[in-house]
């Protein structure tokens, strides 16, 4: 059984008289611990498709699985404890909360999940030090480069223990040799059973995955 299945997945969207296809008659699977790369340019449906597998949208037509339940007409309320519970999430921006510390912020998923001050805080050093952040708890966001400040990202995502980790362009706002170490962290994550899924422009990515999923105008072209 796959992780994850998308059967006849559409987004469209009301422009007007008009109507936009951000996906248009999707289907894919993605088995769990396979590091899948969704390639694509701006504009091709790669974020929304995202979006739809990480729960934080719903398709306007076609089905979403989920370790085999349909989660397509699942309430946001209901989409929001799977997110909690088995996805974690890295944004292109890190999305650091800048007056937080670094042990705050990778903590603050854990409080969602009312997790005792003193375990949330033994996992989320755990992760820190995983990522190489140990002894810099303390620093603010501010404080930190911007390969810093995505390695907390991971560790943010990974606090959680979640089976999936999405990141969206994860290496879009650091210089290459940065980049390269990112992606070794999440290649690192993927061996260790995690189920990872990159979504990205960048060609030079497709060495880290299992599989290239090559998306345009909203549709899978071919997978690789």
């Amino acid at each position: 059984m796959a992780l994850i299945e998308l059967k006849n997945v559409y987004k469209i969207y009301k422009m007007g008289n008009s109507e936009v296809y951000a996906l248009n008659n999707v289907n894919f699977k993605v088995n769990k611990g396979e590091f899948i790369l969704f390639l694509g340019p701006s504009g091709s449906g790669k974020s929304t498709l995202m979006h739809i597998v990480g729960c934080l949208d719903k398709p306007t037509k076609g089905k979403v699985i989920l370790k085999g339940k349909e989660i397509s007409k699942y309430s946001s309320n209901k989409l929001a404890e799977i997110r909690n519970k088995t996805i974690g999430f890295v944004f292109q921006t890190f999305n650091l909360i800048r007056t937080l510390n670094i042990l705050e912020n990778v903590t603050l998923p854990l409080i969602f999940q009312n997790i005792p001050f003193d375990e949330r805080t033994k996992r989320a050093k755990k992760y820190i030090e995983l990522v190489g952040l140990k002894g810099k708890e303390n620093h603010k966001p501010t404080e930190l480069s911007g390969g810093e400040q995505q390695r907390v990202a991971i560790a943010r995502a990974l606090v959680t223990n979640p089976e999936i980790i999405l990141a969206d362009e994860p290496t879009g706002n650091l210089d290459s040799k940065t980049g390269k170490k990112i992606m070794n962290n999440l290649k690192e994550i993927n061996e260790k059973g995690k189920t990872v899924i990159v979504v990205t422009h960048d060609i030079s990515l497709t060495s880290y995955a299992d599989r290239v999923v090559h998306i345009r105008d909203g549709k899978i072209e071919k997978e690789t």
